[in-house]
């Protein structure tokens, strides 16, 4: 047998005889001595009592120095080394909670409690003290140089105003947006002071609103004066038919009205201030009303953005928050993917025989988006939202956004999109300029319907398409006079755009009957072809080109067509309505007409491939289920929308949509823009849109007679000579199709009843 060979790791040695004792050197027995000692100085209780004593020895020893000093110091900064203190405790306590992002970020308020302290410490150096500070006050000497006390004869006026300086400049920089829209409303106050008011003008009858009830309903009204002495005009009164000449005494709630469209036009329509285009004077921004922003603390979005980032660790996934734009309704984080690490376990040996492991990175791979979208639901379970939306990735930017739901929403007034520079851009190049909304982030987002060329809105039962069409038809009314934009409003609601029925604007009154909508649509279906017959003649290309050519009564107005319920439409008439509709989207732009249409179900019999095709402009608000978001946007997203004007706005340009809060305009609003269009309305007004009048009836183009077929009087000798003929009977006779059978067919039942009857 082959002999056993011995483990040197497991028998190292070779073990002594019995009875044999090993002795041990003294040298070992030295050493592990030595560790020992070592081991328990470096014991951390064993080293902050040696560092105590060390720094006990060394103040002790240095006491004389330390005191001389501590004099010195004292004597320069008085009591004010209290503050001190306080800044270094403040400044420890922010790096310990790794809250230094959050001071950078409120720099200001920072900068403003300097600006308090160093005032605070000069009203220190004003008071007298007793010992070191005997000659400079309790503010040592440093206090005295923020008054300006050390220098000799300086008067403590001026130390009173650099203290009232500092003190304004730290409320200033602590909350500059109070003390703005303070200096703001002071400067608005002291101008209402000094503001010259105009003499009482007497008017014998205020003028009345065209919206008022059809009993009281005026006609005509007097050529507006100058603008120098322009006043609401008087309208007489139109007797109506049928109606007695004795004209009834007006009630309470007309006198109401009236009073209300005075003061309206008092107030806004008199400012010598106003632009003239065309005798009319458009309408100021002071008739919308302006709606306090809503702030948002900057500390629940760094909370947020942190508890994104631990659950998106949780699951594996590295990421950072590198952005956070803060809007209206949402706040957008967006989160730049970490890396995919592999790593690599290296186990290595030391001198001991100890083993330990090491971990190598191999190789790492960004993260990829699709691992940080599939997480939507457990996000919005981390931050306790009711949905999230995750636009991955956030157009031109290398992040992903991820949307959450602020917990209190604000108000974005039109008045606050208007003012903004982009809107105001936009108004630059195109007269139909529209303020759509603020984004995620809240910059303002603006839109030119003559680029659109046409938009369509859909979105569920009260999510807003009635004010997103109200603030588009106002935002238009701001910067339009009558002879350069006409509107066509169709409304089977009865009840949404009525308000508007009486503006110089319209070409024709609200119109809420469908039959006459369909003929209205085939007028404009034909006015779109006039004028492609006047541009023609006039060798110009769009609208722009022949307003260049034409001034005054021959200049072609901008039409726009405001549907407010399409599917209602669609339901009367869907063969025809879906081919003007088509028809217009693709020709009507270079003519100036551009359509805005609206409806609530967004259904693939109401909005078809054609209507799609033919608006790439489109909003979507919020909808039941994710088919009605892929109906609108050919992609899901809008079902996880919060209502109340949160949309998705797909300009024609855009690859994906853009998360809007849209515009509110409120009633009164509307009525004030309303009341002051009314109030310089003119007999004299161009009749070359007239749509009442062109407009043929519906039975006048329904009733149409087909030509007599050659073939008719064959058919009635066949009809006389056998008891009982059909259509296939016809078409074997006399060698025709079914279709030509079938005409010839009813022409015959229709002139054997008119035999029979006769």
């Amino acid at each position: 047998m082959a002999k056993k060979k011995s483990n040197p790791r497991k028998n190292p040695r070779k073990q002594p005889a019995s009875g044999q004792s090993r002795a041990r050197p003294s040298k070992p027995a030295t050493e592990s001595a030595w560790k020992r000692f070592f081991r328990f100085i470096a014991l951390p209780p064993v080293r902050r009592l040696i560092l105590i004593i060390i720094l006990v020895v060394l103040l002790y020893w240095l006491r004389p120095t330390l005191v001389a000093k501590a004099n010195e110091i004292f004597s320069f900064l008085g009591w004010g080394f209290i503050l001190v203190i306080a800044a270094i405790i403040c400044l420890v306590t922010i790096i310990w909670r790794r809250k230094l992002a959050s001071a950078i970020y409120h720099w200001n308020q920072w900068l403003g409690g300097v600006s308090l302290a160093l005032a605070a410490w000069g009203i220190l150096a004003l008071i007298p003290a007793e010992g070191i500070l005997v000659q400079t006050g309790l503010g040592g000497s440093f206090g005295q140089s923020v008054i300006g006390q050390d220098i000799v004869d300086y008067p403590v006026w001026m130390s009173l105003l650099r203290l009232l300086g500092l003190v304004i400049i730290g409320i200033i920089l602590i909350a500059p947006g109070a003390c703005v829209r303070a200096i703001a409303s002071f400067i608005v106050w002291l101008g209402k002071q000094f503001q010259r008011r105009p003499r009482p003008q007497i008017v014998e009858e205020p003028r009345l609103p065209r919206h008022l009830p059809a009993q009281v309903a005026p006609s005509a009204a007097e050529t507006i004066p100058p603008p120098e002495t322009i006043v609401p005009p008087e309208i007489p009164r139109t007797r109506l038919e049928g109606e007695a000449e004795t004209v009834p005494v007006p009630t309470q709630e007309q006198r109401d009205l009236r009073q209300v469209a005075q003061e309206v036009w008092k107030k806004y329509g008199e400012s010598p201030s106003l632009v003239t285009v065309d005798g009319w004077r458009l309408p100021p921004i002071d008739i919308l009303d302006v709606t306090p922003e809503t702030e948002f603390g900057q500390a629940d979005n760094l909370q947020r953005a942190r508890l994104i980032e631990e659950a998106l660790a949780s699951y594996g996934v590295e990421a950072k928050v590198v952005q956070i734009n803060a809007g209206p309704t949402v706040t957008q984080f967006g989160v730049e993917p970490g890396w995919d690490r592999k790593m690599k376990e290296i186990k290595e040996r030391d001198k001991d025989g100890n083993i330990s492991v090491r971990l190598e990175e191999v190789s790492k791979t960004r993260v990829k988006v699709e691992r940080i979208t599939s997480l939507a639901n457990d996000l919005a379970l981390a931050l306790a939202a009711p949905s999230i939306r995750i636009e991955a990735p956030v157009p031109g930017k290398s992040m992903v956004g991820v949307e959450v739901p602020n917990t209190i929403s604000g108000v974005v007034s039109l008045r606050g999109v208007i003012e903004t520079s982009a809107f105001q851009k936009t108004t630059t190049r195109s007269k139909l300029a529209l303020a759509l909304g603020k984004g995620a982030g809240g910059e303002a987002v603006a839109g030119d319907l003559s680029r659109m060329p046409h938009l369509l809105i859909a979105g569920a039962t009260g999510s807003g398409k009635t004010v997103c069409l109200n603030s588009v038809i106002c935002c238009l009314l701001l910067y339009n006079v009558p002879s350069e934009l006409r509107f066509i409003m169709i409304d089977p609601k009865r009840v949404e755009l009525t308000p508007f029925n009486s503006i110089p604007h319209l070409a024709t009154p609200v119109i809420v009957d469908t039959g006459k909508a369909l003929s209205t649509l085939r007028w404009l279906n034909q006015e779109m072809d006039n004028r492609y017959q006047k541009m023609a003649a006039a060798s110009v290309r769009n609208i722009e080109g022949y307003n260049k050519k034409n001034q005054g009564a021959d200049k072609m107005p901008y039409l726009v067509l405001v549907i407010d319920e399409l599917a209602d439409l669609m339901m009367t008439g869907f063969d025809e309505v879906e081919h003007i509709l088509c028809r217009l989207a693709q020709l009507a732009r270079a003519t100036g007409i551009h359509l805005v249409v609206a409806t609530q179900r967004p259904s693939v019999d109401v909005i078809t491939g054609l209507i799609k095709a033919n608006f790439p402009t489109r909003i979507s608000f919020a909808v039941t289920s994710q088919v009605d978001s892929r109906t609108i946007l050919d992609m899901a997203g809008a079902e996880k929308l919060l209502g109340k004007g949160d949309m998705l706005y797909m300009p024609t340009e855009a690859a994906k949509p853009k998360r809007l809060q849209g515009c509110f305009v409120s009633d009164a609003e509307t009525e004030r823009l309303v009341y002051f269009w009314n109030s310089q309305i003119r007999e004299e007004e161009p009749a070359h849109l007239s749509v009442e009048q062109l407009v043929p009836s519906v039975a006048a183009i329904e009733k149409k007679s087909h030509p007599d077929d050659p073939l008719l009087e064959a058919a009635k000798e066949l009809a006389r000579d056998h008891k009982h003929i059909s259509t296939s009977f016809l078409q074997r006779r006399l060698h025709i199709g079914y279709p030509r059978a079938a005409r010839l067919m009813d022409q015959l039942e229709e002139e054997m009843g008119k035999g029979e009857e006769e």
